[in-house]
């Protein structure tokens, strides 16, 4: 009888295998497994021989903090006749010693070695995921990594599940955001009077940054409960408010209670008599950016973004950002919005990126630099907005040109020189032109009168 041992499917030894072909000593690929020989096969035993359509698909399960006595039964069974198992050292961990398969444990940085990692490893392939692999799993990394890998997904319950369970909510009424990776101004745009939030923890400190964030923005009195290791025999519960949960480093947690790494935060949003409300609708309030006078007013920006008209993975292009105000309310819209704001000034770029950070959307792309030359190799947008510059040459043809069809062109213009470019564009190419007056009311004396500001030509076009 032959004895089966797990081997290294890799040119390197065992341990020091780079799949991504360039070897890296400091991240070493760590495999265990069963070195004795009490599990032997018989070679003429061919029930244990892997199936060669089996082989092209990859297993990937999701696992609680419960370990083996949380899985169902085909998830059990998916194991036990595993070849290897990949999977995170906690999560190898959970599992118990009698499966023969191969162990893998991941390298880091995991995202460049994935690909090549299932790939060095034929077989009936496993992969651990933490909770349901599709929800911030990993399972939805490798289907981008390698989309033509099939891929069979056994799912268990998710931290969101555990956590709403334990909370009596709501699934489908609860807003979901990652902290992992990510900086916690994220959560600006999804803080509103009564709305409930479960947020993933980036590690011990998050609780208190969270309530730091939501202290700032006037939201004290919201109630905020911390679920750690949900589903393990360790899970805790610590409730407590905004105003009430220690500072970052000092202490982090409440007193008499453990700091943990995976937490889910429980939010239900309740305002102080001093909140600070700003919506996900456009239109936010002109004293809620920094700037220096260069800001696309607060009732023009309303009417801007409603003729831009973004939809949930768009990218826009607004170029002479200025304060950056219609790039950051284009991605307020929706988390999967994304913009490059182009603007020539210094001091105005670095100004624009503090904007994006104080009002959630860390993400904006700063370009520095004057269009068109700075639009050179920029990912081709869904939509663009010329909120400065409209007269420079080729300015207006080249964004037209980078549009693809069905592409939203605006251009907000006040100077005559401007208007003549877009009314030029606008005999060109079509489109509607409109003429936005705003009036405001403004002390006149011991009385009130009207007042109204620069007009706005707009231009407005699909391609």
């Amino acid at each position: 009888m032959a004895e089966r041992l797990p081997v290294s499917r890799s040119s390197e030894p065992a341990g020091r295998a780079d799949p991504t072909g360039t070897a890296d000593p400091a991240h070493p690929v760590q495999r265990t497994g069963p070195a004795d020989s009490s599990h032997r096969t018989d070679p003429a035993d061919t029930s244990h021989r892997t199936d060669p359509a089996s082989t092209a698909t990859v297993d990937v399960l999701g696992l609680g903090a419960d370990g083996w006595g949380g899985l169902a039964t085909l998830a059990r069974a998916t194991l036990d006749r595993a070849d290897v198992i990949f999977g995170s050292r906690r999560q190898l961990d959970l599992l118990p010693p009698h499966l023969s398969a191969e162990q893998v444990c991941w390298p880091s940085p995991l995202a460049p070695a994935l690909p090549g990692l299932l790939t060095a490893h034929p077989g009936r392939r496993v992969v651990l995921a933490s909770g349901d692999p599709t929800w911030y799993g990993i399972a939805t990394t490798i289907a981008r990594l390698l989309p033509d890998l099939p891929l069979r997904i056994v799912p268990h319950p998710s931290s969101l599940s555990l956590a709403c369970a334990r909370l009596g909510w709501a699934q489908q009424e609860v807003e979901v955001i990652s902290l992992v990776g990510r900086p916690v101004e994220i959560l600006h745009p999804a803080i509103t009077p009564g709305r409930r939030l479960l947020v993933l923890a980036g590690g011990v400190d998050s609780p208190a940054e969270t309530a730091r964030l939501l202290r700032n923005r006037g939201f004290a009195p919201t109630r905020l409960i911390a679920l750690s290791d949900l589903g393990s025999a360790q899970e805790q519960r610590v409730e407590s408010t905004a105003g009430e949960w220690p500072a970052a480093g000092a202490g982090r947690w409440p007193i008499g209670t453990a700091p943990r790494a995976l937490t889910v935060l429980g939010l239900e949003c309740i305002a102080g008599t001093d909140a600070n409300r700003l919506t996900r609708t456009p239109g936010l309030p002109d004293n809620a950016y920094e700037n220096d006078g260069q800001l696309t007013r607060r009732q023009i920006r309303a009417i801007t973004l409603a003729s831009l008209a973004p939809a949930p993975g768009e990218l826009l292009w607004d170029v002479g950002g200025g304060a950056g105000s219609i790039g950051i309310e284009w991605m307020r819209t929706h988390p999967t919005c994304s913009a490059i704001s182009v603007e020539r000034d210094g001091e105005r770029a670095n100004r624009i990126r503090r904007n994006a950070v104080a009002l959630g959307v860390p993400g904006l792309g700063v370009v520095g630099g004057s269009a068109p030359a700075a639009l050179a190799g920029l990912p081709t947008p869904d939509a663009v907005f010329i909120g400065g510059g409209a007269s420079t040459p080729g300015l207006i043809e080249t964004c037209w040109q980078a549009l693809p069809v069905g592409g939203r062109l605006v251009a907000n213009v006040t100077t005559v020189e401007s208007e003549q470019a877009i009314v030029s564009a606008w005999t060109s190419h079509g489109g509607e032109l409109t003429r936005i007056e705003i009036t405001s009311a403004a002390p006149i004396g011991r009385y009130t009168g009207w007042r109204p500001a620069m007009p706005v030509t707009q231009w407005t076009a699909i391609r």
